[in-house]
């Protein structure tokens, strides 16, 4: 093929656009020079650049774009917009710099150059338009707006440029391409429908195809499968066509068949499985399957040997806007290497695994999804563990599929992807798409994304953009670069622990990758403490130069520590940094932590000495002992060691020395004894850090006879023996190394026996635990025991609680089966009077504390209990009695001990409840305690009455009125009352009580005496009393308030309204005697219920209320009769004002008075009530001004009652409105068959063409031929009760009912709510039918007493009931809100909803 015009156009113009990488440079980095006249961007766009570019460049470039036509691409990019935004790019910046944190940066973006300044020059130069798609192989494809197919090899030079101008403009615009396996071969798809196969060998055209699928549609796809003799298709009218090409007798055609049809679901993306050479022998290959994606689901077919479906997936719900997308890729599975289908529409991606069993049978099996939180236009594999996603924000993920983990994000703004939107709306053929196909096709950018061999390309409007996976050192390279050591050391660990994510470049078994990882990090240790000192800052604050140092030093020696380079650590980088007085402190402080984490064991002497000088001159005496108790005992100068420890209080650090470093474990007690001994043997209290030091000694010890090492780990088996024998002759010696005359023997048992005689004998205890057989250790026991009497029998240096302790160890040593201890008995007996001696008041419920664990024990200890018991009762030891009749069954006397115990009496009920409940004591024992506690009930009560009534009610109800005889005191008898009869939660015997109703009178008696306040709520709460007894005692007790509920319940409400008006005028006379006391500002404020007004407040309340209740039972009459007395009674009291506070009490009255007024206006008439006020003298001068307010008041009532009853009778005529335009609007729904066919007869109405025909649709859905339901409901009567009684026969059937007779109204889902008859007429032969649809639609029984309910609900006297009995005086002008005989007239016809399935 000769080379065009056109080509030689592209190809000189290709050398005359030089495109310029922008991005943000550190000068620092890359070490530039300052230069006084900085470049301008026209002078660099001008510099000409010739020499070749290859195909995979270095970073991420921009393209300047300042003389490129932006008004010319179909879709423009989403994220261009902001691409100039400055605030955009820092936010970008800093989003790339939180990832790099983690995995570095992952991908390396590319501008390929040559080809991206090919294609803007092939537009401006020979008009060869925009790009529109592109494809990647052994060489690359772009396809162009005006039908050209430009092809680079992989040096970015144009090598071929395919079709011409004239062709374009018959195609239209290159809209999908694709290259055979053997890149001998390109297919080129074009807007307006053809089809055409180029040679790239040669730049032949060797097919144009026109009929391969229905014309006036668009290529959205076309794509070669692994046989070069196969391709499929996809258009815009969401077909999918397989394309078989064919040579006979040098002749080439190609054969088409449709392999999926639009007309059952739009496909817009189709992906065949192309196997890399190294898996075309795979099993599944042979069967070449093709994944499809519609709108709805995702396919898989196979196309050989025959067209057979595998597998349907439909999509979860998702956005109709989202993109479908598939992609392919052989991944090892469980040792197997097997195809994997990844698929996306919207923002989940589902993993399918397509594997041949060994007997044949192909498996399809879902994997994990993934889910990300955006919208996914592009899905590709750049390896088998990695998927390189775009969203709809032009946002690239990198993202690892095992662990679905995001690895790095980048923007593609600046790429400005090219967008497939105007052939997926096939605008070329007249735009005749789906609306459903035109919304996907606004964010589809298939041909824009090619991947090829672990590379990524991307089409950009006047760009090319290839994306490849960074090498691992050109990972962590990217990271130095950016002086990142800490994350580039962190990535590189990665690398050599395997657990680093999309690895490039690194090879071998893992033993030698972890070699070639470790030397690489050696390397940037180094440089990362040459940068360290570089940068350290030489001028200024301390804390900066050792904050500089805290955040390296560390890192430094945590990895060195991890790759076992000690070595290195110790050696060439310590030297290193000691050229620095602040990271040499900072490296030896951050040593501490990994001493005491076991990391580091061993250090050199010189780093051991400094550590020590380090430590010792700042004061880190804690920390320089923890680094001591971890550090091998070898690397230490143990004179120097030694003697700081004993310097700075070191004892942890001194013990370890010693134990380990001289096997010497006495020297260390020695000296501990040295600090602690001689204050305790002077008797002065101890410092706290000599208390520190002395239960160091125990734990010390402790550890030593149990063979551990102080302060961790074990000593040495072969030492073990030994240790413990140089420690038990230490303890037991008769005198110290350094004695005088004045010390006691056995100084060094005496001194821990007071430091902590208990802990001391703790230890002994564990110690002789582990005494079996061994003589040697039984001496030592014995020993030890025989110097422990020795020193603190009869040696009141020690308390009673030390004594005992130490008896007590010595019983619980005796009781053991394997005991060979020897112990005087009479000892015991000695410590028994010691403990019990009744002259020594001293330390009471210790000495009883002790004596009591001592028994406790048992054994071999043996007491005369006889004595025993008189020794305790002599010296109140409570508790020992109760111990020894326990001990004799003797119950009932433990009673006499709780009683006689101050500090336990109150544990007596718990004690007499639980023993007369539990029935593990005989019946005898019971009875002795039941007959004690009666003998004590008194006591008991006197002690806590309620928890007495308890008891009482539990156990002793039959003896209540013997208990209240024996109580004889009224006050304590009205305690014990009010806890038994107070109704209370868990009493299951409350109304079993013998005499209750006399129980209660007597405590109402008590109560009206004792507790006059709780009299009401006391009768208001209990039922057990009798009313004529009860008001006798209340009469007899004066007790006003109480005798008049009674009387209201009794029925006696006029009875009641006496009482209690007596008891108010009373008050009056009292109040207005006194002139008013108490009734002013004062006086209230003041406040108390002893006040006269107070008391006529509360008397008059209680009136009032006692009134109002009994109003809503009387007639008018009665009424009156209650309420004008009562306002006499106020008015009268006016008239009995004295001086001084006339003035002021009489405006309190009429105030007062007032108050009655309002209360009784609403069961008075008016005119009664003004027509008594103005009888009245007081009122009935003047010109009724002092009734003015009254009757305003009167007034203000009955405007709101009116306001208030119009708003209701309102509220209630819109909801019946909406309730029946509700119903209505529901009802007048069309039903809708779910099938169009008769239930019954099973054949289709639509199909029969012999007659007239009428068929019955029900609420539900299904539908009858009415012949064919005549037939069933047969026998069910006259045909008009059957039509009012047809149901669904399928539906009544599924709920257990028997087709062809009337089922029952109450199922509501399967009685026929609405019977729809539709007849049809045939007119004559292949003319087309008309149907004429009659509705009768009628409510049947059920609906009709759902229609009842709500009538009655709305009616209008049942509501407005409640709303006149605001105002007795309007009953006459009130009338229902509608009339009932019009609604109960009031009939509907409607048609009712239908009844959808789910």
């Amino acid at each position: 093929m000769s080379e065009s015009p056109d080509t030689r156009s592209l190809v000189s113009a290709s050398s005359q656009l030089n495109l310029m990488e922008v991005g943000t440079i550190d000068d620092k980095e890359f070490d530039i020079p300052q230069v006084d006249t900085p470049p301008t961007l026209e002078s660099i766009l001008n510099e000409l650049d010739d020499e070749e570019e290859p195909f995979v460049l270095e970073d991420t470039c921009v393209m300047s774009t300042d003389n490129m036509d932006t008004h010319s691409c179909d879709t423009s990019s989403l994220a261009s917009s902001d691409s100039g935004d400055p605030a955009h790019l820092k936010r970008r910046r800093r989003t790339v710099d939180a990832n790099t944190s983690v995995h570095g940066s992952v991908l390396r973006r590319s501008l390929l150059k040559g080809i991206s300044a090919q294609i803007v020059s092939a537009a401006d130069k020979v008009d060869a338009g925009l790009p529109t798609a592109i494809t990647v192989s052994a060489v690359i494809a772009v396809g162009t707006s005006h039908g050209l197919a430009l092809v680079f090899d992989t040096n970015q030079a144009l090598r071929l440029c395919l079709g011409t101008k004239t062709t374009g403009a018959e195609f239209g615009a290159v809209s999908a391409l694709s290259i055979n396996h053997d890149c001998s071969r390109l297919l080129c798809g074009f807007a307006k429908g053809q089809i055409t196969m180029w040679d790239l060998a040669n730049g032949k055209l060797l097919r144009t195809i026109t009929d391969a699928h229905p014309p006036g549609t668009a290529i959205l796809h076309v794509k070669f499968t692994d046989d070069p003799t196969l391709a499929v298709c996809n258009d815009s009218g969401g077909s999918v066509f397989e394309l078989a090409f064919r040579r006979v007798m040098g002749m080439r055609s190609c054969d088409s068949r449709c392999l999926f049809s639009g007309s059952k679901g739009e496909v817009c993306c189709i992906e065949p499985l192309r196997a890399p050479l190294d898996f075309r022998d795979h099993p599944i290959t042979q069967y070449s399957l093709l994944a499809m994606a519609s709108l709805t689901k995702i396919l898989v077919i196979g196309l050989k040997p025959s067209l057979k479906v595998w597998m349907t997936f439909p999509y979860h719900q998702s956005d109709p806007a989202s993109v479908p997308q598939l992609a392919w890729q052989f991944v090892a599975v469980q040792k197997a290497v097997n195809p994997i289908l990844a698929f996306c529409k919207g923002d989940t991606v589902h993993f399918l695994l397509v594997k041949k069993e060994e007997t044949g049978t192909i498996h399809v099996i879902k994997q994990r999804q993934l889910h990300l939180s955006c919208d996914i236009i592009s899905l590709c594999w750049i390896n088998s563990r990695t998927l390189v996603l775009v969203d709809s924000h032009e946002k690239l993920h990198v993202v690892d599929r095992p662990s679905q983990e995001v690895l790095e994000t980048l923007d593609l703004e600046q790429v400005q992807l090219v967008y497939n939107s105007r052939h997926f709306k096939s605008l070329a053929t007249g735009g005749n798409v789906s609306q459903a196909l035109a919304l996907v096709g606004e964010k589809a950018c298939y041909q824009s994304v090619s991947s090829q061999g672990g590379q990524i390309v991307y089409l950009g409007t006047k760009s090319a953009h290839i994306m490849t996976l960074r090498v691992w050192r050109e990972r962590i390279d990217c990271l130095l670069k950016q002086e990142h050591f800490v994350e580039a050391l962190s990535l590189a660990w990665s690398f050599h622990e395997g657990t680093a994510k999309a690895v490039v470049g690194l090879f071998g078994d893992p033993v030698k990758r972890k070699s070639v990882v470790g030397d690489k990090m050696v390397e940037i240790l180094f440089q990362f403490a040459e940068y360290a000192l570089k940068k350290c800052p030489e001028h200024g604050k301390i804390q900066v130069m050792e904050q500089h140092f805290h955040d390296v030093v560390p890192v430094l020696v945590d990895y060195c520590l991890l790759l076992q380079r000690a070595d290195l650590l110790f050696n060439q980088l310590y030297s290193r940094l000691l050229e620095n007085t602040v990271a040499k402190g900072v490296f030896l402080e951050s040593l501490e932590s990994y001493i005491v984490a076991d990391r580091v064991g061993h250090l050199t002497t010189p780093i051991m000495k400094d550590l020590l000088a380090h430590y010792h001159g700042n004061g880190m005496m804690d920390s320089l002992e923890r680094c001591i108790v971890h550090l091998d005992v070898t690397s230490l100068d143990i004179q120097q060691v030694v003697q700081v420890c004993w310097t700075n209080h070191l004892y942890d650090a001194m013990i370890y020395v010693f134990n380990s470093g001289m096997n010497d474990y006495v020297t260390p007690m020695e000296k501990l004894f040295a600090v602690i001994g001689p204050p305790l043997r002077e008797g002065r209290s101890l410092t706290d850090h000599q208390v520190v030091m002395g239960n160091k000694l125990l734990v010390y010890i402790s550890c030593c006879l149990a063979g551990r090492a102080y302060p961790l780990g074990d000593i040495p088996e072969d030492l073990v023996v030994q240790v413990k024998n140089q420690v038990f002759d230490f303890l037991i010696r008769l005198h110290s190394a350094d004695s005088t005359d004045e010390e006691e023997v056995f100084p060094f048992i005496r001194t821990l026996l007071h430091f902590d005689t208990r802990e001391f004998l703790n230890v002994l205890a564990m110690t002789f635990e582990d005494f079996k057989n061994d003589k040697q250790a039984l001496e030592y026991q014995q020993r030890t025991v025989d110097i422990l009497l020795q020193v603190m029998v009869d040696n009141p240096d020690f308390t009673p609680s030390q004594v005992g302790g130490l008896f007590t160890f010595l019983a619980r040593q005796l009781a053991k089966p394997d005991n060979t201890l020897f112990v005087n008995r009479k000892l015991f007996d000695q410590v028994l009077e010691f403990l019990c001696c009744p002259d020594d008041d001293s330390r009471h419920t210790e000495r009883q504390q002790v004596l009591l664990e001592l028994l406790q024990v048992g054994g071999v200890v043996q007491f005369n209990e006889e004595r025993l018991l008189a020794l305790a009762e002599k010296a109140k030891f409570y508790q020992i009695c109760e111990f020894l009749y326990e001990k004799k069954h003797l119950y009932d006397r433990i009673i006499d001990c709780y009683l006689r115990d101050p500090l336990r009496k109150r544990e007596i009920f718990s004690y007499v409840h639980n023993l007369l409940s539990m029935p593990s004591y005989s019946v005898e024992e019971r009875q002795s305690v039941r007959e004690k506690a009666l003998q004590h009930m008194k006591d008991l009560v006197d002690i806590d009455p309620s928890k007495s009534a308890d008891v009482v009610m539990f156990h002793f109800a039959d003896n209540v009125q013997e208990i209240i005889a024996e109580l004889n005191n009224d006050e304590l008898i009205f305690k014990f009352l009010s806890s038994l009869l107070e109704p209370r939660e868990g009493r299951r015997f409350q109304n079993t009580l013998p005499l209750q109703l006399e129980l209660h009178e007597l405590l109402l008696d008590l109560m009206c005496r004792f507790a006059p306040e709780g009299l009401l709520s006391f009768l208001q709460n209990s039922q057990h009393y009798r009313l004529e007894e009860a008001i006798q005692i209340t009469q007899k007790r004066h007790r006003s308030e109480a005798t008049a509920y009674l009387l209201e319940q009794k029925g006696d409400v006029h009875g009641a309204f006496s009482v209690l008006l007596e008891m108010l005028k009373d008050r009056l006379c009292l109040f207005t005697a006194e002139g008013g006391t108490g009734g002013g500002a004062e006086g209230q404020r003041c406040g108390g219920d002893d006040l006269p007004l107070t008391r006529v407040k509360e008397s008059l309340d209680d009136i009032i209320s006692l009134c109002v209740r009994s109003s809503h039972s009387l007639d008018e009459e009665q009424r009156q009769v209650l309420w004008f007395p009562l306002l006499e009674a106020m008015m009268a009291s006016q008239k009995l004002v004295k001086e001084p506070n006339a003035k002021h009490t009489s405006e309190v009255l009429k105030e007062l008075t007032m108050k009655v007024l309002n209360s009784m206006s609403s069961f008075i008439p008016l005119p009664a009530i003004i027509q008594r006020i103005l009888q009245d003298p007081v009122y009935g001068k003047g010109k009724l001004a002092e009734i003015q307010g009254l009757i305003l008041g009167m007034l203000d009532t009955f405007n709101y009652e009116q306001t208030l009853l119009e708003t209701t009778t309102n509220l209630l005529n819109y909801d019946l409105h909406w309730s029946l335009a509700h119903l209505r609007a529901t009802v007048m729904r069309g039903l809708h068959p779910r099938q169009d066919h008769c239930n019954i007869c099973l054949q289709q109405y639509k199909r029969r063409q012999d007659s007239a025909e009428e068929i019955i649709v029900f609420s539900c859905g299904h539908l009858y031929h009415i012949q064919c339901l005549q037939q069933k409901e047969s026998g069910c009567g006259p045909a008009s009760e059957r039509q009012q009684q047809w149901s669904c026969y399928k539906c009544s059937s599924s709920h257990g009912g028997k087709g062809g007779t009337c089922i029952e109204l109450k199922r509501g889902r399967t009685t026929s709510l609405a019977q729809t008859r539709i007849a049809s007429a045939q007119k004559d032969k292949g003319a087309e039918s008309h149907r004429k649809v009659l509705v009768e639609a009628t409510l049947d029984p059920q609906q009709e007493q759902a229609w009842d309910q709500l009538r009655c609900l709305y009616r209008g006297q049942s509501k407005l009931s409640l709303l006149t009995e605001l105002s007795h005086c309007y009953n006459e002008k009130a009338g229902p809100l509608f009339p009932a005989q019009g609604l109960d007239q009031f009939q509907l016809k409607l048609a009712p909803p239908p009844v959808l399935e789910d």
